[in-house]
């Protein structure tokens, strides 16, 4: 059974990201306060749902949170500041954007860059025991996987609507095959 909250306080916000470790588009974060009784069933970190559970949860999530919010960095971004501090700036934009503004953020793993006026907890491997984390988890991997499935589209070559730009033997074959497109990450190991 995952914990509600870390701090006490009732506007904690649990914030995580999707997306770090791949080859093409941008970095998404979520941050959601959730209410001290939300427990749906398989709530959990997203890595262990399957697609078919996360994109149940997802509705759920956003319906009966406090808040939520979702940012994103760009593949440009990336590139000019590093993924670490991507990440950060997508979890920023995400907290910018919540409707309340948390007392404490409880961050999925072990570095974080401090938002201005709000305190905050790293916890490692939180989406896996902390539901607002859980869900912020959720929220951050079903947005990012929507967007790579638009992109797929526009760029069917590269297999994104199944592997959402991770470095899947598939996704490499087809770099050799087609070159990057505008959407790859080109500080990164394509090949």
């Amino acid at each position: 059974m995952l914990l509600t909250n870390f701090s006490g306080h009732s506007l904690e916000a649990g914030l995580d990201e999707a997306g770090r470790g791949c080859l093409a588009g941008p970095v998404f974060a979520a941050a959601v306060i959730l209410p001290a009784d939300f427990n749906p069933r398989f709530l959990n970190d997203s890595k262990q749902l399957s697609a078919k559970r996360r994109d149940a949860l997802r509705p759920e999530i956003c319906a009966q949170a406090v808040a939520w919010a979702v940012g994103q960095a760009s593949v440009e971004e990336i590139g000019s500041i590093n993924i670490a501090q991507a990440s950060y700036l997508a979890m920023h934009r995400a907290v910018a954007a919540l409707a309340l503004t948390p007392e404490h953020l409880l961050v999925d793993g072990n570095r974080f860059r401090a938002v201005a006026g709000i305190a905050h907890t790293c916890i490692v491997g939180g989406d896996g025991l902390y539901r607002h984390i859980a869900a912020a988890s959720v929220l951050a991997k079903t947005f990012r996987d929507e967007h790579m499935a638009a992109l797929a589209a526009e760029f069917p070559e590269y297999g994104w609507e199944q592997n959402a730009g991770y470095p899947t033997a598939q996704h490499r074959k087809a770099i050799r095959a087609h070159g990057p497109s505008p959407h790859h990450r080109m500080g990164f190991r394509l090949l």
